[in-house]
């Protein structure tokens, strides 16, 4: 399974939507109930998926799914 295999997987348990489908370029305004709340459950949920540690200033580096693409890559992530 790759990487964005098992973000959208993430994406779709945090969002409660089995038939979700997220892009290199979704951001949050492209996600029905992707709101502060979510967003803390998505970052937590992909920290557990992927066993890595964001900071602060990574977490609000991120504009987009590709940015955690890349990041997720940078840690060294595998899914």
């Amino acid at each position: 399974m790759s990487i964005e295999e098992r973000v959208l997987e993430v994406f779709r348990d945090v969002f409660d939507d089995p038939n979700l489908q997220v892009t290199a370029e979704t951001n949050a305004s492209h996600v029905d109930d992707w709101d502060s709340f979510n967003h803390i459950n998505l970052i937590v949920s992909l920290e557990e998926a992927f066993d890595v540690k964001f900071s602060t200033q990574e977490i609000g580096s991120m504009t987009c799914v590709g940015d955690l693409y890349t990041l997720l890559r940078e840690k060294g992530a595998t899914a």
